[in-house]
C-alpha cells in the first residue's frame, strides 16, 4: 500500500481524530507538569495563595472532571445510537456515513478523550504535597471546553436528525464532489483522442491485471497512477467505473506495452493506486451521493412512512444537483501524463446514466402519487431551463420515459390539469411539441 493510500485511509477513519487528541493530551500533561515543577517553586512566594492549588483540591478537581467526562461521553454515545437508529429506519442506511464521518462528531469525541486522559494522568501523577498553578488552571479550562463541546454536540445531533438538514448536507457535499470532478486538476484529461492510434494499440494484443480482492471501487489516485504508468511505459484501460462492485479474480485493467521486449508489470504495483472497500463512499462517486437522496425519497413515499413532501424535497435537491452537473459535465475518457501521452482509458458515465439512476426507482415506487411525479417533471423542467440544447434533448427523452409511467386517464380533473400544465412547461423548456 502506497503512502497516499495509507494517508487517506487513516484520515478518513473514525478513530483518527480521537487518537490525535489523546496524543496531544499526553503532550499537554508532560508540558504542564514540567512547568509546574520548575515554575511554581520560583514564583510561589510572590503569588497570592489563591492561585496555588493544594493536593486535596486538585484531587477533587481531577476526580470530578473524570466522572463528568465519562457521563458526557455516555450520553453522547447514547445520542449517536439514537441518531443511527433513526437514519437506518426512516432515511437510508447509506446516510450513516454522513453522521459518523462528520468532523463535529469526531472532534467532540476527541475533546472528551483529551479531557479524560489529561485528568486521569494528572491524578496519577499527583504528589503527596503538591502545589500546582499551570495544571489545575488548564484543567478548569479543559472542563469548560468539554462542557461547550457537549452543548455543541447535542445541537449538532438534533439538527442532523432533521431530514431537511440531512438532505441539505448531502446536497452540499455532492455539489463539492461535482466541482472537484470536473474542475481543473493537476493531471491532464481529454474527451477525445486519435482513434487510429488507439486501434493500432489494441491490435497488438493486451495483457490483464486481475483484482486481488472483492469490494466496491471507492476511488483511484489518478496523478500517481498516471506517473506510474509512464514509468512502466504502458497504456492502461480500466474495466470499471467508480462505485462498481469488483469481484476478486475479474480483470480490472487491460494494458499495452509501448516498448518491445519489456517485462510484464507487477499487478500489486498497479492495484495499490485504487481504493477497494466493503462499502461505497462519496470520495469520487457522484452517483452514490445522489443515491442517498433517492433512497430517502423512496422510503418517504413507502406506505409505512407516507411522507410525499420529504420525497419532493429530495427530488428538488436531486434536480438541483443534476442541473449543476449538466452545466459542467464532460465525458472525460482519456487521461494523460505530464508529457501529454495517453496512459489511461476509462469509459465515463454519461449524463443520461445520472438522469436514469436518479429517478428510475422513484418512477417505479412513486408512479401512483401524482404529487411525486409532478415533482420529478418540475425538477426536469428546471434542469432544461438552465442548460443548453444537448442537455434539453437528453432531459426531454427522459421526461417522456417518466410520463409513460403515469396513467393519466385515471387521474381526476384537477390532477389531470396540473399534470398537463407541468408536462407543457417541460416540453416548452426543451423546445419540443407535446
Amino acid at each position: 500500500m502506497n503512502k497516499e493510500k495509507i494517508r487517506v485511509s487513516v484520515r478518513d477513519s473514525f478513530w483518527f481524530l480521537p487518537a490525535l487528541y489523546s496524543v496531544l493530551s499526553i503532550i499537554s500533561v508532560s508540558a504542564t507538569s514540567v512547568l509546574d515543577f520548575w515554575l511554581v517553586p520560583q514564583v510561589k512566594e510572590s503569588l497570592p495563595k489563591i492561585f496555588l492549588t493544594e493536593k486535596s483540591v486538585a484531587q477533587t478537581l481531577y476526580g470530578s472532571l473524570i466522572t463528568s467526562i465519562l457521563t458526557m461521553t455516555t450520553i453522547s454515545f447514547s445520542t449517536i445510537m439514537v441518531v443511527l437508529t433513526t437514519y437506518t429506519t426512516q432515511f437510508s442506511p447509506r446516510t450513516l456515513q454522513d453522521f459518523m464521518k462528520s468532523r463535529v462528531t469526531q472532534h467532540v469525541l476527541g475533546v472528551y478523550s483529551y479531557g479524560f486522559i489529561f485528568a486521569l494522568i494528572n491524578l496519577l501523577l499527583l504528589g503527596k504535597d503538591q502545589s500546582g498553578l499551570v495544571t489545575p488552571t488548564l484543567t478548569v479550562i479543559v472542563s469548560i471546553i468539554c462542557l461547550a463541546f457537549f452543548i455543541i454536540f447535542i445541537h449538532h445531533s438534533s439538527r442532523f436528525v432533521q431530514v431537511n438538514n440531512l438532505i441539505g448536507q448531502i446536497r452540499k457535499s455532492t455539489s463539492g464532489i461535482i466541482e472537484k470532478t470536473f474542475t481543473e486538476k493537476d493531471y491532464n484529461e481529454s474527451v477525445e483522442w486519435d482513434q487510429e492510434e488507439i486501434n493500432r494499440l489494441k491490435q497488438t494484443g493486451s495483457n490483464e491485471i486481475r483484482a486481488n480482492q472483492s469490494g466496491y471501487l471507492q476511488g483511484i489516485q489518478y496523478k500517481p497512477f498516471l506517473e506510474w504508468a509512464r514509468s512502466q511505459g504502458v497504456v492502461m484501460e480500466a474495466n470499471f467505473n467508480i462505485g462498481d462492485y469488483i469481484q476478486k479474480g475479474m480483470p480490472i485493467f487491460y494494458y499495452w506495452q509501448l516498448e518491445e521486449n519489456q517485462q510484464d508489470i507487477s499487478p500489486e504495483e498497479c492495484i495499490q493506486y485504487i481504493l477497494i472497500g466493503n462499502e461505497r463512499t462519496d470520495i469520487q462517486d457522484i452517483e452514490f451521493s445522489i443515491q442517498k437522496l433517492v433512497e430517502i425519497s423512496v422510503k418517504a413515499i413507502s406506505p409505512g412512512i407516507n411522507d410525499p413532501h420529504t420525497a419532493v424535497n429530495c427530488i428538488n435537491r436531486i434536480g438541483s444537483l443534476l442541473a449543476e452537473l449538466a452545466s459542467v459535465y464532460q465525458p472525460l475518457k482519456y487521461y494523460l501524463d505530464q508529457e501529454e501521452s495517453l496512459r489511461l482509458i476509462m469509459e465515463p458515465r454519461t449524463f443520461q446514466d445520472y438522469l436514469y439512476k436518479s429517478f428510475y426507482q422513484i418512477r417505479i415506487y412513486g408512479n401512483h402519487d401524482i404529487s411525486v411525479m409532478n415533482g420529478v417533471l418540475e425538477a426536469l423542467y428546471k434542469i432544461s431551463v438552465v442548460n443548453d440544447k444537448n442537455v434539453k434533448e437528453e432531459v426531454w427523452r427522459f421526461g417522456k420515459y417518466m410520463m409513460k409511467a403515469i396513467d393519466s386517464e385515471k387521474l381526476d380533473d384537477l390532477d389531470q390539469k396540473y399534470y398537463q400544465e407541468q408536462a407543457k412547461k417541460l416540453a416548452a423548456a426543451c423546445d419540443q411539441p407535446i
